[in-house]
């Protein structure tokens, strides 16, 4: 039987993350996807790096998404640095839009919501909103700038965490499909792949997004509730003309990439694990980019894709260890696994290395769930 100090089990950005922050602790790390790495919900991310809550139930996730986004540009530095290559990470704000008779009241509403959380954010003329990005439309009447928001190619970054986890001495398991977790009385011992091989390890981590629930079969519904939420994106590129900020509406949002492409989405589905492009979402996500940017209706559709978030019962990430001695969950991140990548690896490293961590993270136990 093979052996690690740690088995993370799915390579996505938060897996990924993990291994790299193992490793560079001199850590023993052996992560396992049930594909190529990086191929789930990361590779289908816009990659908006905002703590500003999408909803109520988001509220409770903002003193962790703050702490994230501080430690950012710091965790971008040590990937790029193990790497050699680019995470394309660019804080440059955001521009939040509003279209309607009532527009500007809603903006007064949301810059008043924002500011009462602690977040950064500033009423911004249309004039000067159109200065900065001269295609809004004719239907948005009030804006709101966030400065402190930034934006990632989450391609290119989860890409970069691989590689920089794979240089720091992490094994990297492609096709490696988890047949189960093994335990012994309610310790976590390693793992058993599909193959039939075994794995020992002293900690496993489960961080296998909307998939970690099967993985964890019965144990699932106390410890990683996790089920799929279906998000339809596209890519566009308009001739002669490039966005420079994130634009954002109660609708959709643009996300500008370097090679000129624009990033449009999303949608939210409940439709199982089948993963898809339906002309009803691509609509509305195109009605909505339209009425921000009137010049997108010429663009050109470069790409479509979908992919598939982990959500939870109540939409908070379940990070931390578990009743089951040896076993830590870091999954169900949702819509916003790319911005928590940097603060989940400080904490699953604390927790395997320190036994506490310097941020409380109590309010996103997996044991919450638990009766």
């Amino acid at each position: 039987m093979k052996t690690t100090d740690v088995a993370i089990i799915g390579g996505g950005i938060i897996g990924a993350s993990i291994a790299m922050e193992l490793s560079a602790r001199r850590v023993c790390v052996s992560l396992f996807d049930r594909q190529s790495p990086g191929c789930e919900a990361s590779w289908a991310a816009a990659g908006m790096l905002s703590p500003a809550p999408d909803g109520l139930p988001a509220i409770p996730l903002i003193p962790l998404a703050r702490e994230s986004l501080r430690i950012y540009p710091a965790f971008v530095q040590a990937v790029e640095a193990a790497s050699s290559r680019s995470a394309d990470f660019e804080r440059d704000g955001a521009i939040h839009l509003f279209a309607g008779e009532n527009s500007p009241a809603e903006r007064d509403a949301v810059v008043s919501q924002y500011r009462s959380l602690g977040l950064a954010i500033d009423p911004l003329p249309i004039d000067e909103a159109r200065r900065r990005e001269p295609f809004i439309g004719p239907h948005i009447s009030a804006a709101a700038w966030n400065p402190d928001e930034a934006r990632v190619d989450p391609r290119h970054l989860t890409a970069a965490i691989l590689a920089a986890a794979q240089n720091l001495g992490a094994r990297i398991r492609h096709d490696a499909r988890i047949e189960k977790i093994l335990f012994d009385a309610n310790r976590c011992t390693g793992l058993a792949l599909a193959s039939g091989e075994e794995i020992s390890a002293a900690h496993v981590v489960l961080a296998a997004g909307s998939f970690s629930g099967g993985i964890l079969g019965d144990a699932a519904p106390r410890i990683a509730p996790t089920h799929p939420v279906r998000g339809q994106m596209l890519a566009l590129r308009a001739k002669g003309w490039q966005l420079r900020h994130v634009l954002r509406s109660e609708h959709a949002y643009l996300v500008p990439r370097k090679d000129g492409r624009i990033i449009a989405g999303s949608t939210l589905e409940d439709a199982g694990f089948e993963k898809c492009v339906t002309p009803a979402g691509l609509q509305s996500i195109l009605s909505a980019a339209i009425e921000m940017a009137p010049v997108l209706a010429s663009a050109e559709i470069v790409e479509t894709w979908s992919g598939l978030r982990p959500g939870t019962p109540d939409e908070l990430p379940l990070l931390g260890p578990t009743n089951i001695e040896g076993l830590i969950v870091a999954t169900g991140h949702y819509r916003n696994g790319i911005l928590l990548a940097p603060v989940t690896a400080q904490l699953v490293r604390e927790w395997i290395l320190e036994g506490k961590t310097s941020f409380d993270a109590s309010a996103y136990s997996p044991l919450r769930f638990a009766p």
